[in-house]
């Protein structure tokens, strides 16, 4: 298996190199189990937060939550939300809107409870998340908060993967290549 070196909060890690379909391979960024990634890139994104007016942090389901946690947690939030896979019996009456990302290979839904809707509603909401490609699940965090009367604050991401790098309306710390079968760089 091929890997990409990365430097990303002052940290060096090697990605694997990962096919999607046969023209396009990523390079995996996996946050889950790195607590040492996970409380550096927290500080280093509630840095580039500090230009933001946000009242609450929102992520989807599942990678970022650990960093969504680190960055609450860091910065003294009490509460912070997550768009759901799935419906759960806790949520009442959830709102849902639909997802289609790089790494999800079929079309999804995000949820949100009416109780947590109903405290974004009228607020400032930061969505974050560990990278952003496509910006299919991007978009559909942002129909979600919309959804739920909230306001859009800003975007950010750990990495920003392929032509993400070059959008002026999201904050990240790094650039992530996209790879052509061989390993190497598109």
């Amino acid at each position: 298996m091929a890997f990409y070196k990365m430097h990303v909060a002052g940290l060096d890690r090697e990605l694997p190199i990962c096919k999607v379909n046969d023209e396009l391979y990523i390079g995996a960024f996996i946050m889950f189990g790195d607590a040492e990634l996970t409380v550096a890139c927290a500080r280093d994104l509630l840095k580039l937060a500090e230009s933001i007016d946000y009242d609450y942090l929102f992520t989807a389901e599942a990678k970022s939550i650990p960093l969504i946690h680190e960055m609450a947690r860091q910065s003294g939030a009490k509460k912070y939300f997550i768009a759901r896979k799935g419906p759960k019996v806790y949520m009442p009456d959830p709102i849902c809107v639909d997802d289609q990302s790089i790494t999800t290979l079929s079309l999804q839904r995000l949820y949100l409870g009416s109780d947590d809707a109903a405290i974004i509603r009228g607020k400032k909401i930061l969505i974050v998340d560990d990278v952003i490609s496509t910006g299919g699940s991007l978009k559909a965090m942002e129909a979600l908060v919309e959804k739920a009367g909230g306001t859009v604050a800003g975007r950010m991401a750990v990495l920003a993967e392929g032509g993400a790098a070059e959008r002026s309306d999201i904050k990240f710390l790094e650039k992530l290549p996209v790879f052509n079968a061989d390993g190497s760089v598109k």
